[in-house]
């Protein structure tokens, strides 16, 4: 098969994800099981249900898998206005924090809570969730920034555009602007 560009950029992120997150989960005594990532184009079925392109990356804890539609890179530049290779890495640093929070418990915590609440409540803790996987995106992003990172641990890099590049990204596709888009109400979470 010819070389994916795409394919292999998801890789590399995801591989160095995983390089970052289990020495964050050493350094606590945990182990970290890593994501898969699944590559589709305009639909799959995970273990969450049907998705398509229009559901946009997401991650499904019931089966740990990271799912992005091949086309969504170019969807991220061209509709939302977030170019760049470390926008691109940001969307799946975001999608693997969604495995973190679902590896720690505080998913299972959340959906937990969110039974008993109103929806108002709910929505809420849905926004400090994103948030949280926006911090945990944050979290790769600087360690794999780390001048002192020797050369070969290295599978993505990062220069001094990048961090404008993920917070364009964070701002394009984040909670709030999403919620707009589609006609529903902006909760503050305070």
């Amino acid at each position: 098969a010819p070389p994916d560009p795409a394919k292999d950029f998801a890789a590399a992120v995801l591989g160095d994800t995983e390089d970052v997150w289990k020495a964050v989960f050493e350094a606590m005594g945990a182990r970290y099981e890593p994501p898969r990532l699944v590559l589709f184009r305009r639909a799959t079925q995970s273990a969450c249900g049907h998705a398509s392109a229009a559901t946009g990356p997401f991650y499904c804890s019931a089966d740990r898998e990271l799912y992005l539609d091949t086309a969504f890179f170019g969807e991220l530049s061209r509709r939302f206005g977030a170019p760049g290779d470390f926008a691109q890495a940001y969307v799946i640093a975001h999608e693997v924090g969604h495995h973190v929070q679902n590896l720690v418990g505080t998913a299972e915590k959340v959906r937990g809570m969110q039974e008993r609440m109103s929806p108002a409540d709910a929505n809420a803790l849905s926004v400090r969730m994103e948030l949280q996987a926006d911090c945990f995106a944050g979290v790769w992003g600087r360690v794999a920034a780390q001048p002192g990172r020797h050369q070969r641990e290295r599978k993505v890099e990062i220069d001094a555009g990048d961090m404008e590049e993920g917070l364009n990204a964070a701002a394009a596709i984040g909670d709030d602007r999403l919620q707009r888009r589609s006609g529903k109400q902006v909760i503050d979470p305070d």
